[in-house]
């Protein structure tokens, strides 16, 4: 008997109802009715008939292993794979894999730290195999074979560098994973071509499985959303003003736009969006919010390919054979309804029960591990600091905005502690990732001590990790969501010498000030609008310190009008005009102020038992010439849709990856020489 389209996208039919065993006997009365009407619902809004969770064997049978039509995965195949085209030249590096790999000294964060990248022509051909790899899962090729390869190249890349770790680059890796086991070359595939399958159905589960990893990644968003830090608009502030957001902003104000749109908005989208799209009647409303969502995140954030790969899986959420019906080819694969085919072929694949079973099993597992990981930093407490967890695997998109304002990397000789020298924070890394997360920071300790033995050969020792002759010192200040400035490493600590595990808390990251956290609505603001109405290039600058702690700083000789106030806390302020003078010293209370020279350097030391908190307020005077010279400040309106810009930014790293894949295999091959740009050469240009 051959179905009708809802019956192939899932949906259970009446005649199905009426002719299934069980739906002959259903319960008496009121009961009855009441079951009947959840059925009904069920089988309305999900496809799926309550009998298929009655049992285990419902589950896996009825449920799970229905077969569907795979044309609508085929088309989510294709479309992931022309997504990781264009995502390797691009956020994984490709285009500039000379930059991000053929530095030796520049510093790695790989997840397990005896990893080492190989050599920058091994990298390329492994980049190589990774985007041929995605080639043949887009046009279906020895599709196992190419998924293999794209999936074990890409995670090898991954783990390599935690510094380039995001949500959606983790999400890449589990959707090839996925990708790997399931049937989605049995339509729209070379393979389905040369060899075509009996029918192309494939088992429910395959369109389960993707679908779960997506309600994972929106609605565990929306968890992590469900925050004060969230829902008080201090993590995207500012971002009203961007031209998609004219519309509400000309309706609600900057700030209501940050706050209802961009914070509550987003924080309901997620937890919400997936039910929606599940549920039949709100469907194609959700695909509507769904994807004006992720085109306005494609404009406001660099994210590559994020939001268009979240866009290619929305049909996954529609009938399973759209795409045949849209392009008029072939037509769904005859299919006996739901339940009875699936008493047939229990009956005809009996042997194979234990088999899908244990199938199942695992596929529940990945689930509940999905589900267990985003809350997994009781057990990883070394990976713990301000927030929890490395980024990625915690789904905590977007809740911490983060400003670094120092960064202080400070080296002293063990034999001669006179000796100091202090190196430059962006000498051997890309970004601060490093700065945030306490293992990176022991990683990054390490490789500048091994560069400092290989450019200075007379203190290298047979043991120099677990002896170095130097010592390292990390002076890091940031400011989360908003918050006060402050230190998030002990700057008193070698970081060469301190403990660091992943199963304990990490002593030596020094907590965040939540008890100055509430100022961020009253004294913050206030004295933030009334510093910046002084003129157009004032500012303002809060601090906080630890007891016992001391912020040595510098005034720029092109700031004026500086001055300090005491906001909590005391502090002992000394400066000096010259290395000759003795310092003055001068004990501030709260609401006092010091006037501070430009050209000089000043310590601050907070004393007492209680943290303290101060601001500093300038004007620049550098800022100012500029202003009166040039007249009126003509600031550049940025393109709202630069796609001409961006479709030749693409062709251009394309190119350059090619170039680079060639000539790691004239190098491997033949031995010719492989060209590398240099970073400051970059840098200039």
């Amino acid at each position: 008997m051959k179905t009708t389209e809802d019956e192939v996208a899932g949906s259970s039919s009446d005649e199905e109802q009426t002719n299934s065993p069980e739906s002959k006997q259903p319960p008496d009365g009121k009961a009855g009715s009441t079951f009947g009407s959840f059925s009904s619902f069920l089988s309305n809004a999900i496809g799926h008939d309550v009998r298929c969770c009655s049992s285990f064997d419902g589950f896996v049978h009825r449920c799970m292993y229905r077969p569907v039509d795979g044309a609508a995965l085929g088309v989510a195949r294709v479309l992931f794979g022309l997504a990781m085209l264009i995502d390797i030249p691009e956020e994984r590096g490709g285009g500039d894999l000379d930059l991000r790999w053929g530095e030796p000294r520049d510093c790695r964060f790989p997840l397990i730290h005896s990893m080492v990248p190989p050599t920058l022509p091994k990298m390329g051909i492994i980049y190589g195999l990774m985007w041929l790899g995605a080639a043949g899962i887009m046009v279906g090729y020895r599709y196992r074979v190419s998924v293999a390869i794209f999936t074990g190249t890409y995670w090898y890349v991954f783990l390599l560098d935690k510094s380039a770790w995001n949500n959606h680059s983790y999400l890449y890796g589990l959707l090839g994973t996925i990708f790997l086991f399931i049937d989605a070359h049995r339509c729209w595939s070379i393979d389905a071509w040369k060899n075509p399958p009996v029918d192309q159905t494939v088992p429910f589960w395959n369109y389960f499985i993707l679908k779960f990893q997506f309600f994972v990644l929106y609605f565990v968003a929306g968890l992590k959303k469900l925050s004060r830090e969230w829902l008080s608009g201090y993590a995207m502030t500012n971002l009203s003003y961007h031209w998609v957001f004219f519309p509400f902003r000309a309706l609600l104000g900057p700030k209501l736009t940050d706050l209802l749109i961009v914070h509550w908005f987003g924080c309901i989208f997620d937890t919400t969006v997936v039910f929606f799209l599940v549920y039949g009647p709100t469907r194609k409303l959700a695909t509507l919010f769904a994807s004006a969502f992720h085109l306005m995140n494609s404009r406001l954030f660099h994210i590559g390919m994020f939001p268009w790969v979240c866009l290619s899986q929305l049909p996954l959420y529609y009938s399973f054979s759209w795409p045949r019906r849209l392009f008029r080819y072939g037509n769904s694969t005859p299919l006996s309804p739901g339940c009875e085919h699936t008493e047939q072929d229990i009956k005809k694949h009996r042997k194979h029960h234990h088999r899908r079973k244990w199938k199942m099993l695992a596929m529940l597992t990945y689930c509940a591990l999905q589900l267990f990981l985003p809350y997994s930093h009781f057990l990883t407490k070394g990976y713990n600091n301000w927030t929890n967890g490395l980024y990625g695997y915690s789904w905590d998109m977007m809740v911490h905005a983060w400003d670094t304002i120092m960064i202080g990397i400070r080296v002293v000789d063990r034999h001669d502690p006179e000796r100091i020298h202090y190196v430059e924070p962006f000498a051997f890394v890309d970004n601060d990732r490093w700065t945030k997360h306490a293992d990176m920071a022991v990683q990054f300790a390490r490789c500048i001590e091994r560069n400092i033995q290989q450019e200075n050969p007379r203190i290298r020792t047979p043991t120099a990790v677990a002896n170095p002759n130097v010592s390292i010192y990390f002076d890091i200040w940031c400011s989360m969501n908003g918050r006060f400035q402050q230190r998030i490493f002990d700057p008193n600590v070698d970081i060469l010498q301190a403990p660091w595990s992943p199963f304990e808390p990490v002593g030596w990251v020094l907590p965040l000030l939540h008890q100055f956290s509430g100022l961020r609505d009253t004294l913050i603001v206030r004295q933030t609008d009334e510093v910046l109405s002084w003129s157009n290039h004032s500012d303002v600058l809060f601090i906080a310190d630890f007891p016992g702690l001391t912020l040595r700083n510098y005034v720029n000789e092109d700031l004026y009008n500086v001055s300090l106030t005491v906001l909590k806390g005391t502090v002992r302020y000394e400066a000096s005009l010259d290395e000759d003078v003795a310092k003055s010293s001068e004990i501030l209370q709260p609401g006092q102020s010091a006037s501070l020279p430009a050209g000089t350097f000043h310590s601050i030391e907070t004393i007492g038992q209680q943290p303290s908190c101060y601001m500093y307020t300038y004007v620049n005077r550098t800022k100012e010439l500029e202003a009166i010279r040039n007249g009126a400040e003509v600031k550049s309106t940025p393109a709202m849709l630069p796609l001409g810009d961006e479709l030749f930014h693409r062709w251009e790293n394309f190119v350059r990856f090619l170039q680079h894949v060639g000539n790691s295999l004239l190098y491997e091959v033949y031995g010719v020489p492989m060209p590398r740009r240099l970073k400051e050469l970059v840098a200039d240009g």
